[in-house]
């Protein structure tokens, strides 16, 4: 899958409707890619996120692949495929990032400082804020 450009099925992959709190990183190297506070439902069937936990650790490129203009997402240092960037997500970035389940591996918040990424958990310890109004 990162490897090779390749999609997952929507609806049917290991995050799309995962609520736990923690950290995505590439299933290939472990490089941090996205916090679960950044994760929306899109209603797409894939993990979404309107941005990355450091945006040094991604890097985007043109994709015109299967006859239609997207932006590809890849992972920095281990250069895996992720998914795709579109300009749909909700505010204040406006962006969802679309992401396979196969390129990610999830940390839970209480095994952040066991799997090596504990200068994350304090971005997690404040509680979560509350939808607004018409969310």
């Amino acid at each position: 899958m990162t490897q090779e450009a390749a999609t997952e099925p929507p609806f049917a992959n290991r995050y799309f409707d995962n609520h736990a709190e923690g950290l995505y990183v590439d299933v290939a190297t472990g490089e941090p890619l996205f916090s679960s506070r950044d994760k929306f439902d899109s209603g797409t069937g894939w993990p979404s996120f309107s941005r990355p936990i450091d945006p040094a650790h991604v890097v985007t490129h043109p994709d015109e692949t299967l006859g239609m203009a997207r932006t590809e997402v890849r992972s920095r240092d281990g250069n895996s495929h992720l998914g795709h960037l579109f300009e749909d997500g909700p505010p204040p970035t406006g962006l969802r990032y679309c992401i396979d389940s196969a390129a990610l591996h999830f940390v839970p918040v209480n095994r952040l400082a066991e799997e090596g990424y504990a200068e994350y958990a304090s971005s997690f310890a404040a509680p979560m804020p509350a939808p607004s109004a018409g969310a």
